[in-house]
């Protein structure tokens, strides 16, 4: 099969030829300690054979209550914030229809999915539970302590919600929990109350997690083929084992990316022409963000949606202040779509479009943009993904999982940690009155 791919041609104007190979000698040193699992003491490492070494039963028994969900529930809700939702919510969004909750049951044949925990709005919590009175319901409560606060806020709610609708014990069989294997609050509760549940490995953070049954239950409940997920994972794995910076595109990037931010590229903008790719960006921006933003240092990763942003962006990336670079997700192969037709008419002087398909319209776009952001002053940066798949989602996550922690140490902190997280939790603790703050 044809791999994820990077093209940097548009990013070599602002490079020199001796700064690559001076990056490839650094990543090389990284790679033997990543690979060795020595660097950073070995912590939160898992997630790099994962794909190889995932536990077989409990993705059997993952598939089994996905199937359950989808013949006994006509809504899923997913609890979490962050890591434990953005993977799950970034495929279903990207591998379903674009309109997937919207679908007839007759056309989806699936249960709609709904998140919930990722924030505190009342006005979003009460169209949710309006949204699913009168439906059958499943949660998904997914958090390696669940102690954090605004999903396990919400899980409390619906909670009680589903209690009231069917009782303790059938409730009971309808909340699955994604948790630590042994210890934890919420691994406290699901052992009370009887409820199924899955584990997010020790050595595994949250923004590295979807690859697990963090993100493959949901998947799965939206008719996704969690095979091919980890499929292209595992080919991801492999061939990204490779230390030969010439052969390794996620080194690649990491290392670009790190060269633009040593000039004054501190911030990086991951751009697409897919809607359906947009929380799949949003996902990117929290692995990044939270691995790479520490001790005063990091590029700032922020997301856009073209041509939809270039109408409003579009003339501050041309024309502004030049601290930015673009990486491009390209889609290569996307069905042709509608074709435009020649009007007798013309009145909205589209004519000179006659035959053209949406598609090549939307290729043309990408092609100008680029070109113009660089004649622009604009670095530029080009993943090529042969198409929207299941494979290929897992591919491209583990691409930037790999890319992520190498770009991370280059940088000189560690991907793993989120001490600064920490500091808002604490200043809310204090102001809700909880003890101990």
């Amino acid at each position: 099969m044809e791999k994820i791919s990077l093209d940097y041609s548009y990013a070599l104007n602002y490079i020199e030829e001796h700064e690559i190979k001076e990056m490839g000698d650094i990543l090389d040193n990284i790679h033997r300690e990543l690979h060795k699992k020595i660097s950073l003491q070995g912590e939160f490492l898992a997630w790099m054979d994962f794909p190889e070494k995932y536990n077989r039963e409990e993705f059997n028994r993952i598939q089994e209550v996905a199937k359950k969900i989808q013949q006994d529930s006509d809504i899923l809700i997913v609890i979490g914030v962050g890591g434990s939702y953005l993977g799950a919510r970034g495929a279903i969004k990207m591998l379903n229809h674009s309109f997937y909750n919207l679908l007839d049951n007759e056309k989806r044949k699936t249960p709609q999915i709904y998140f919930a925990g990722h924030n505190m709005s009342p006005k979003y919590l009460n169209d949710l539970l309006e949204i699913i009175d009168g439906k059958d319901i499943s949660l998904n409560m997914v958090s390696k302590s669940g102690n954090t606060t605004e999903p396990a806020i919400i899980f409390r709610i619906l909670k009680n919600y589903m209690e009231e609708k069917y009782g303790k014990k059938i409730a009971s069989e309808r909340i699955y929990v994604t948790t630590d294997k042994e210890k934890g609050i919420l691994k406290k509760i699901a052992t009370k109350e009887g409820y199924e549940t899955f584990t997010i490995p020790d050595d595994i953070g949250g923004r590295y997690s979807v690859l697990t049954a963090v993100g493959l239950l949901p998947m799965a409940v939206s008719g996704i083929d969690i095979q091919e997920i980890m499929r292209g994972a595992g080919a991801a794995q492999k061939d990204l084992e490779n230390s030969n910076f010439k052969h390794n595109h996620a080194y690649q990037y990491a290392a670009i990316r790190n060269i633009l931010y040593n000039k004054g590229r501190t911030i990086e903008i991951l751009a697409n022409y897919e809607p359906s790719m947009y929380y799949f960006g949003q996902w990117w921006k929290q692995l990044f963000g939270e691995s790479e933003g520490k001790e005063n240092k990091g590029i700032f990763p922020t997301i856009a949606n073209f041509p939809t942003d270039l109408h409003s962006m579009g003339q501050y990336i041309q024309e502004g202040t030049k601290n930015i670079f673009e990486t491009i997700l390209h889609v290569q192969h996307m069905n042709e779509g509608v074709i435009i037709k020649k009007d007798k008419d013309n009145l909205d002087e589209l004519n000179y479009l006659d035959g053209f398909s949406i598609k090549e319209i939307n290729e043309k776009m990408f092609k100008a943009s680029v070109l113009a952001h660089n004649n622009g002053g604009i670095p530029n940066l080009i993943i090529n993904i042969p198409e929207i798949s299941a494979y290929y989602y897992g591919y491209l996550v583990y691409f930037f999982q790999k890319a992520c922690a190498m770009s991370a140490c280059i940088l000189g902190v560690n991907p793993f940690n989120q001490p600064g997280v920490e500091a808002y939790k604490q200043n809310m603790f204090a102001l809700l009155g909880k003890k101990g703050y």
